[in-house]
């Protein structure tokens, strides 16, 4: 009975890895064609009805507020050449899954080239299609200059 109770969990906790690695292949899909400023590849990684929204200060009021954008402008963002490559660097992963749902935070740190931009959290909500493809349908961020923790194996690709 120990030896079957072993077993399934054990297949439990790698089925779940597995998943874990599926949910996030179109997170890693994201910021690749970030970085390669491929906006076909980026558009993949997303639901056609997908939202992105931006948990952000006003600079004026210096109060809480919500930035909603559709995918199109981000797309476009990407697409358009750029002089710098965009570096998104993620770190300290939680995935949760159920059934056809997966949620993940991330922290991250933005570098435009070598240089740091900012850094924040992303949460993506996403979607397992018909197919068994794993998108993003909805992506939230903060955004900051200071309190960084950027982990130093990050920060030492992007010295000069």
């Amino acid at each position: 009975m120990k030896k079957l109770i072993f077993l399934l969990t054990f297949i439990s906790i790698t089925s779940s890895g597995q998943e874990s690695k599926k949910v996030m292949a179109p997170i890693n899909q994201l910021f690749e064609a970030m970085k390669l400023g491929d906006s076909s590849m980026l558009h993949r990684a997303f639901h056609p009805d997908a939202t992105l929204f931006t948990v952000l200060n006003d600079p004026k009021t210096n109060q809480p507020s919500l930035r909603k954008e559709s995918l199109a402008p981000f797309l476009k963002s990407i697409g358009t050449p750029h002089k710098e490559v965009y570096n998104e660097m993620i770190w300290g992963e939680k995935i949760d899954i159920d059934g056809d749902f997966a949620q993940v935070w991330v922290d991250y740190a933005f570098y435009l080239g070598k240089t740091f931009s900012h850094c924040g959290v992303d949460a993506f909500q996403l979607i397992r299609n018909p197919k068994g493809e794993w998108l993003i349908f909805g992506l939230a961020d903060t955004r900051r200059k200071v309190g960084c923790n950027v982990p130093s194996a990050i920060s030492k690709q992007f010295e000069n």
